[in-house]
């Protein structure tokens, strides 16, 4: 059973999404939060698995909320709710620590899988849409003089084997798994495994913070 807690300052908002979730066999709604510092509060205090999280709140915002949520160390993780052609903040939470987004009026059913990707510990958004976010809001990236010239001597990056910062550096460019496999000629299980070892070496918490990674370094640049 997923657990989950529900953000947003709008109660309309709030009890549309509990009525979908809990038509769900596997969900259940650990509670409902309209503001970043209850999102906080209840989340310590519940422990949910997928915080279903708004940005755009009064006070504390949910970009704050998802930092303080991923800094605390606890295993929930965060799916932010985003208009992406709106919303300037979407990479900004990707960068606070949330496992990915979606877009308000995404289809319910597209809304359930993500939750359930989420909980399981994949990555929401797909590579394409990573990185559409990441060139749409290049601005944000680090200036060229905050990272070493070279992408291999930066400190994340420095305990990848060569094919390991190849593989990163593909991701960042929005290649799939299958892409990688079929273009590099490894075997999906092979590129699963380096996947996995890129993770665990470079601390990044799943696929969606790799790309960000990659762009963090120079690894990839915006096109």
């Amino acid at each position: 059973m997923t657990t989950v807690l529900i953000v947003d300052d709008q109660p309309m908002q709030r009890f549309g999404f509990r009525m979908l979730l809990e038509s769900q066999d596997d969900m259940t709604v650990a509670g409902e939060a309209g503001t970043g510092s209850e999102a906080i509060r209840m989340t310590a205090d519940l422990h949910p698995d997928v915080v279903l999280m708004d940005i755009r709140m009064p006070g504390l915002d949910g970009i704050e909320a998802t930092r303080r949520i991923v800094a605390s160390g606890d295993r929930t993780r965060v799916l932010i709710l985003t208009t992406f052609d709106l919303d300037e903040y979407a990479y900004d939470g990707l960068r606070a620590g949330a496992s990915g987004f979606l877009i308000k009026d995404a289809l319910p059913e597209e809304l359930l899988s993500g939750i359930r990707a989420v909980a399981s510990g994949d990555a929401v958004v797909a590579p394409s849409l990573t990185r559409r976010l990441l060139d749409t809001y290049a601005d944000h990236l680090p200036a060229s003089g905050s990272s070493p010239a070279d992408p291999a001597d930066h400190p994340r990056l420095a305990s990848l084997t060569e094919r390991e910062r190849e593989i990163l550096t593909v991701i960042g460019q929005g290649w799939t798994n299958a892409e990688i496999s079929s273009r590099l000629h490894l075997a999906e299980s092979t590129v699963k495994t380096h996947v996995g070892r890129i993770l665990a070496k470079t601390g990044a918490r799943d696929r969606v913070q790799a790309v960000i990674l990659a762009y963090d370094t120079r690894l990839v640049r915006p096109s």
